[in-house]
């Protein structure tokens, strides 16, 4: 009943910008902690950068060119992500923890969305 939708993947260039977006819908209550993680080919999935109420948490390699913000009132997480380098090319999760209507606490994940960052 609960599910996120990622969008805004793609290749780009180096030194290039692309803004990743994930959307929750469905039976709702509340969203507490909302996140980004990546996982490039052959490797383990690694955070990026989680935002809840008011706070904020990056990857140190990714401070300074990489920003997470939400829209509460869509249910949508955000990744700014500036400056790019071909070893930010993996594809792209979002997550959040999520009560839904029947106050059932879940932590729930997005499909995925690939970003590939080459000249």
């Amino acid at each position: 009943q609960v599910q996120l939708v990622e969008s805004g993947g793609g290749l780009v260039q180096p030194g290039g910008s692309l803004r990743l977006s994930c959307a929750a819908s469905g039976s709702i209550l509340r969203i507490n902690d909302m996140g980004w993680y990546r996982q490039a080919p052959g490797l383990q999935r690694e955070l990026v950068a989680t935002i809840s109420d008011g706070s904020t948490n990056y990857a140190d390699s990714l401070k300074g060119r990489f920003t997470i913000s939400r829209d509460n009132a869509k249910n949508t997480v955000y990744l700014q992500m500036n400056s790019l380098k071909p070893e930010d090319t993996a594809v792209y999760y979002c997550n959040a923890g999520i009560y839904d209507t029947e106050l059932r606490w879940a932590v729930y994940w997005g499909q995925g969305t690939q970003v590939t960052v080459s000249s």
